[in-house]
């Protein structure tokens, strides 16, 4: 079997790329059946048609936090972070993150800057050019500063600054743990009358923590794509959602997943068998094709970039042609594409 990453290419125009959510439960999502089935186009509410009794949603509930911050070097120029991941603290108590840094040169080690009127001292240079900054406040000052002074992290496609709107429109309705600098953006296509509805029908829903980081949006530089190294994320299956999973499954429910980190996550705790146990660490799993889903039934997710590593995830489960055809319905039925767009639910 050839890896070439080109073949997971697509075309598309650009005012496909959906700049604003349409809000939730009013997306558009493409039906798409696994066994051979013709494709559809639904309104977001109608797939609660599609789920029978017993079957199980599994989603993340990871909360995007404001962590884009702004600020300046000693000398006046501008500068940018995004703090992608909490550190231990330093001995003295002052909070320290692995953060996304532009421009670089301004972020050597050794440097303070003033970063959202903050102190900060830059620590270390990781291998992926990551910066390890160290802020003059504890970290629950630091979580009052993003929360006064943070801005939404938007993926980069979405070429506007962030606002009001976005605090909302980015965050889901399963959102309870904070971490994320990217949505679960799968789970933004459900309203709170979704959700009521699918319980009402006997449809389980068990949650995953996944603290979506930056490397959901790195670019794979690598022809071969199986020389791709997946950015690490933290996650977390609690016993009782471990139960609720295990139990529809030993009962013939359908496992689907909202979102390719809820995927990442039971594919990545899951035995031979599809058994999930309560666990916490981090993952690195890239799922591409030739990998064989020990979990899932279903997956609802939404278009992505080409290339990326989601879409290669996606075509593990549906097949790359599948999944090309179906990118390309989308395109020709001006389907939005991206975070903010429409989405893809295979079944």
């Amino acid at each position: 079997m050839e890896y070439r990453l080109s073949d997971y290419n697509f075309e598309f125009p650009k005012e496909l790329i959906a700049l604003r959510t349409a809000g939730k439960g009013n997306t558009r999502i493409l039906h798409c059946p696994r066994d051979g089935g013709e494709r559809h186009i639904m309104k977001a509410p109608e797939i609660v048609d599609l789920f029978k009794p017993g079957d199980c949603l599994v989603v993340n509930n990871t909360k995007v936090i404001p962590a884009r911050l702004y600020g300046e070097t000693l000398h006046g120029g501008q500068v940018e972070v995004l703090l992608v991941q909490a550190l231990i603290p330093a001995n003295d108590g002052g909070a320290r993150f692995e953060a996304e840094v532009r421009p670089g040169k301004a972020f050597k080690v050794g440097r303070v800057l003033n970063i959202a009127g903050v102190e900060t001292a830059v620590e270390e240079i990781r291998e992926s050019g990551a910066r390890v900054l160290r802020f003059a406040k504890s970290p629950v000052e630091m979580e009052a500063v993003m929360n006064a002074q943070g801005h939404v992290p938007l993926p980069p496609y979405i070429e506007r600054p962030d606002d009001e709107d976005d605090k909302r429109a980015y965050q889901t309705i399963f959102a309870k743990y904070a971490g994320a600098v990217a949505a679960p953006t799968a789970s933004l296509h459900f309203s709170e009358q979704m959700l009521a509805d699918l319980k009402a029908k006997g449809v389980f829903v068990a949650e995953v923590t996944l603290h979506v980081g930056p490397g959901t949006f790195q670019n794979i530089s690598v022809e071969d794509f199986t020389q791709h190294k997946m950015h690490g994320e933290h996650y977390e299956l609690t016993q009782e959602n471990a139960d609720i999973i295990n139990n529809a499954k030993v009962n013939g429910g359908r496992i689907v997943t909202v979102g390719t980190t809820s995927t990442r996550v039971v594919e990545t705790i899951a035995d031979e068998n599809g058994v999930v146990r309560a666990q916490k660490g981090i993952t690195h799993a890239f799922f591409y094709p030739g990998y064989r889903y020990k979990v899932i039934n279903g997956l609802l997710t939404n278009f992505h970039w080409p290339k990326s590593s989601l879409i290669l995830l996606v075509s593990a489960f549906y097949g790359r042609e599948n999944t090309l055809a179906a990118y390309k319905m989308a395109v020709e039925n001006k389907l939005k594409l991206f975070s903010y767009g429409d989405g893809m639910l295979i079944l």
